[in-house]
């Protein structure tokens, strides 16, 4: 599929038909969201940053470039999520990846993304 369109967008937005196939990136379900509410098609909880990474990082803007660099080094060891969220997207024009955090430009989904290069 040459057109792939991977976007990133806060899992408390509304669902729009085009975010396509939605894919959850956080380790912890987002809180006060139903299920259906959601519209999660994929919830990839696995390749998110290890717990200990995540309260290392704080969402804490000075750490940011540290984060990057530690939560490449774990998506290294998980080599099969990894290939299972490439896959996914491969098999779709519209992918969006969601993650709770309120900083949009700061939080694992921004880092997967390009770590990825996807």
């Amino acid at each position: 599929m040459a057109n792939q369109t991977v976007k990133l967008k806060r899992v408390y937005e509304e669902p729009q038909k085009s975010d396509g196939f939605r894919i959850l990136v956080d380790r912890l379900w987002p809180r006060g969201l139903s299920k259906e509410k959601a519209k999660i098609d994929l919830w990839l909880k696995e390749i998110a940053p290890s717990n200990d990474l995540r309260k290392r990082f704080g969402h804490d803007f000075q750490k940011w470039a540290e984060f990057q660099t530690r939560y490449a080094e774990e998506l290294r060891e998980k080599k099969d999520l990894v290939n299972q969220l490439k896959q996914e997207i491969s098999e779709r024009e519209i992918v969006t990846i969601l993650f709770a955090a309120h900083d949009e430009d700061h939080n694992n989904a921004v880092a997967l993304k390009k770590i990825l290069k996807i």
